[in-house]
């Protein structure tokens, strides 16, 4: 298909490129956000339930740090063919698919009375919820141009820091509220009262989300050209490759390496902020919550401004090694005051606020490079080796408390992973951030400014 000559469409109200995209972004971001939202409500409430949970199942916290874990090992295993799945199928179908099941079973782990009954309900949601993010990051580029994704992709991951907030505030209302209820724990009814919102969503999905842009009735034909031509200037600056190359290319490997030790401090730090919280002297599950959700506020903050920045600056690297540094720094800062509630929840702030701003700028940069099936390939094997550090993180976490009695060992581990998440950025990926994102302004094709 040829692209029109823009210049030659007569310019209407509707047709300026800021109105098309704050349009679009009208239409997809805020469902994208609510999936995102639950999504990561129902993979970190273990962290909540575990407050009662791990002590009325008479289990160690090595345990509790392998079967939180267990949902990366299939995240892992599935994660790609997932992402390729849904590049044949499309996003409205695979999305609704995969938070309808993550649902059902989300509930299911309320019925958890063992160790092994816990590692393979995690293993099985980790299945079910495998290309949900990378899906969605391969969605905006459907949408967006390489220039605007940073910015959209901060808009779309405060659905981390919002579920923190959400999640600590619902999670200890109802863990307090209908505790020992018709004969239930309170963790019992965190699963089951969470799973309902992923069920509905999942059925709202099918009825709500396009394909992509020519699938959306709600935009005009010019719009549609528009954004076809934005998409088709940005894949034209990708490099093509096949699926078998992408597995071979260094640059992909090396950001995987790097979002592994980003992800080493989001999962360690979403997995054991209650329990850390706890160790300051905060004995009821509701203040923990309410206090846990003080650094996701800041998070959200942090997050719109430093995707914001990015993109105005045309700028990854630095945008991504100063942040990480930064919740590297508050993440050692609560092991050192772990008996100062205070003085540990400003670091754990400071940990949240570094560490919400690494992923919007993170994933800027690969969906910059790649383009097609090699972008799906590509997209789903950094994101399933770097959510590989969801099962080492919160293991080791837990086998180093049980061995030491404290979390500052293993929160010192992953602050040097952020350092050297930080170095590999600012050492290894100049190249592929300038070439792939480096657009200057006057290059991109405007809509015609003649009426």
């Amino acid at each position: 298909m040829t692209t029109p000559d823009l210049a030659s469409l007569p310019r209407t109200e509707l047709d300026d490129e800021d109105i098309t995209y704050a349009h679009v972004t009208r239409r997809v971001l805020p469902f994208l956000c609510l999936c995102f939202v639950i999504a990561f409500l129902d993979r970190v409430n273990i962290s909540f339930a575990k407050l009662q949970m791990v002590a009325e199942l008479g289990w160690s916290e090595q345990i509790y740090g392998l079967g939180a874990g267990m949902f990366f090992v299939a995240y892992f295993v599935f994660e790609i063919p997932s992402n390729l799945i849904m590049l044949r199928v499309g996003a409205r179908l695979w999305i609704a698919r995969i938070m309808i099941t993550w649902a059902l079973l989300t509930a299911a782990m309320s019925f958890v009375h063992s160790p092994m009954s816990f590692y393979v309900i995690r293993f099985l949601i980790g299945a079910a919820e495998a290309g949900f993010f990378p899906g969605v990051i391969l969605y905006l580029t459907y949408w967006y141009p390489a220039r605007r994704r940073s910015q959209i992709i901060a808009l779309f991951m405060t659905a981390i820091p919002i579920s923190g907030v959400l999640g600590g505030l619902v999670s200890g209302w109802i863990m307090s509220s209908l505790d020992r209820h018709h004969g239930l724990s309170g963790w019992q009814w965190l699963f089951i009262v969470e799973s309902i919102p992923s069920l509905l969503v999942g059925i709202a999905a099918l009825l709500y989300l396009d394909d992509g842009i020519e699938a959306a009735k709600w935009l005009t034909p010019k719009q549609k050209a528009f954004l076809r031509s934005q998409l088709a200037q940005d894949n034209a600056q990708k490099s093509k490759q096949s699926i078998a190359a992408t597995f071979t290319n260094g640059r992909v490997w090396l950001l995987a390496l790097v979002y592994f030790g980003s992800s080493m401090g989001q999962y360690g730090f979403g997995f054991w902020l209650p329990t850390i919280i706890r160790q300051t002297g905060v004995a009821s599950a509701l203040q923990i919550s309410l206090l846990s959700a003080i650094p996701y506020a800041f998070g959200v903050v942090a997050m719109l401004w430093v995707g914001r920045s990015a993109d105005k600056r045309r700028e990854r690297r630095f945008h991504f090694a100063v942040p990480a540094a930064l919740g590297a720094v508050g993440l050692l800062g609560c092991g050192l005051y772990s008996d100062n509630t205070i003085l540990s929840l400003t670091a754990l702030t400071i940990a949240c606020v570094g560490l919400s701003c690494l992923a919007p700028v993170f994933w800027a940069i690969p969906t910059a490079m790649l383009d097609g099936a090699a972008a799906a390939a590509g997209i789903a094997l950094i994101n399933c080796l770097g959510n590989l550090a969801g099962f080492v993180s919160p293991f080791m976490m837990g086998w180093l408390k049980d061995h030491t009695g404290s979390t500052s060992p293993g929160m010192a581990v992953i602050a040097a992973w952020l350092f050297l998440a930080a170095a590999l950025v600012i050492v290894g990926c100049k190249r592929a951030t300038v070439t792939s994102i480096g657009t200057r302004e006057r290059e991109r094709p405007r809509f015609s400014t003649q009426r």
